[in-house]
């Protein structure tokens, strides 16, 4: 089994005064995984993973906020008196694609036939009935951070040995477990360390979704053009239209085959 670090840092955790976090740099040395040069690896309680998850969303890193939001999310179950799975579970779960970015994430996925591919009528119910179906997760699980500053995944984590071992040490041994997973990748780090993975066996070829615009706020355009709101002819001259409708081809045509062979 993958080795799992919260009993280590159980009581750490319970005696955080967060409110004295404002930055990375003042994370306690308790925390440190590890360090090379400008670049420093900090435990986060993200170990829970759904047995039963079919989705895998993968960003980058979690940032200093999520790292503070998961520690205070492991103080409350703590104190409940939980067992250490719920702790975990909840933690993992904290404010994960809340607010606006969740909408747009439903939206994408149900546009591309994913919830047909689960069996379910929406892929709203991964955030509540469902979610035992879909794994938040990270390819660097633990936070990473540069001089510090969140790592926004520049350079690659493939053009750097410290953060690839991160990346087989954490989310290889994550993705083993959920063989039969789909994989959508948040950003072009993502997209080419997950690519990485199916060429070393690590994920089955075909499970990578590529091409989904970020479900952000920040790139509503792009999600807008992707689900048929908005017209080309309206898009700005930073939206690459006919880019996103290659994306959305190769995305129909590959949960369509997946779907067949269901």
């Amino acid at each position: 089994m993958p080795e799992v670090l919260f009993s280590r840092y159980r009581e750490a955790i319970r005696s955080l005064d967060l409110a004295q976090l404002t930055a990375p740099a003042q994370i306690p040395e308790t925390f440190l995984l590890g360090r090379e040069g400008g670049y420093s690896t900090h435990y986060i309680p993200f170990e829970s993973v759904h047995a039963q998850a079919r989705i895998v969303v993968a960003g980058i890193t979690p940032g200093f906020a999520q790292w503070q939001n998961a520690m205070r999310e492991a103080q409350r179950q703590l104190a409940a008196g939980v067992d250490d799975d719920t702790v975990l579970r909840a933690a993992r779960l904290a404010g994960a694609f809340s607010g606006a970015i969740r909408p747009n994430f439903v939206a994408l996925l149900d546009a591309i036939g994913v919830q047909r591919w689960l069996g379910i009528a929406s892929c709203a119910t991964l955030f509540g009935l469902d979610a035992g179906l879909v794994q938040v997760s990270a390819i660097l699980r633990h936070p990473v951070f540069v001089d510090g500053k969140n790592y926004s995944g520049s350079p690659s984590p493939l053009r750097n040995p410290f953060l690839r071992e991160q990346v087989l040490r954490w989310f290889a041994e994550e993705a083993r477990q959920l063989p039969d997973a789909l994989y959508i990748p948040m950003g072009a780090s993502v997209s080419e360390t997950l690519d990485w993975l199916v060429t070393e066996g690590v994920i089955p070829a075909g499970r990578v979704l590529h091409g989904l615009p970020h479900p952000s706020g920040a790139n509503a355009e792009r999600v807008a053009y992707f689900l048929g709101r908005k017209e080309r002819s309206t898009l700005s001259s930073k939206t690459n239209g006919a880019q996103i409708d290659a994306a959305r081809e190769r995305l129909l045509a590959q949960m369509e085959a997946l779907i067949r062979r269901c």
